[in-house]
Parts: C-alpha cells; structure tokens; sequence
C-alpha cells in the first residue's frame, strides 16, 4: 500500500508543478513577425495575442490586401514560437518523469 500512496503523491505533485508551468506559459512571451519586421504581434507562449504593431508605410488604402495577408503572416509566426516555447517549458517539466515510450500529458 505505500507504493500506492507514494505514486499518488508524485501524481498529485506533479499535476501541482504542470499548473505551474502552464501559469508561467501565460507569462512567457514571444513575438511573430512578417513584412520584414513591417507587422509584428506578441502572443503569450499559450497563444494569447497581447499586441499587433503595423508600420505606418503600411497604412496606405492600396495596401489592404497586403496588410492582411502580412497580420495574418505574423499571427502564425507568433503561434508557432509560442508553441515552441510551450512544448519547450513543458518538456523540461516532464524530463524526469519515469513516462513510458510515447505518453503524452495533457497540456
């Protein structure tokens, strides 16, 4: 029976330190950027857009479309290294976890 209670304790500790970790990911931030640095958004390394900053030659009604495509541009970059940093933050969580070949935690 204790190494019953012994396993339900890492459990219950380590659901403690991934609360954590997903906290500190809210904090984390990373920022995408497209048109040569013309559209930039931060986004918190959950995903969580903080900011979009366009360049005032950009502001022109004839480049609309380009706007567009270039804030969607930067939304991706920015969702991508958010997932990096995550996966990244959470890897180092779960580095020494006696986790079978190919289990995955729900992040």
């Amino acid at each position: 029976m204790k190494d019953l209670n012994e396993i339900l304790g890492m459990a219950s500790r380590v659901q403690e330190e991934l609360q954590r970790a997903q906290e500190n990911l809210d904090r984390l931030e990373v920022e995408g950027t497209a048109g040569g640095g013309l559209v930039k958004v931060r986004a918190s390394a959950k995903g969580r857009i903080l900011g979009v900053a366009i360049d005032d030659s950009l502001l022109a009604p004839s480049e609309k479309q380009m706007l567009e495509d270039l804030i969607t541009a930067a939304f991706n970059d920015a969702r991508k290294k958010a997932d990096e940093v995550s996966n990244a933050e959470m890897g180092k969580m779960t580095a020494g976890l006696p986790l079978p070949p190919g289990f995955k935690l729900p992040f």
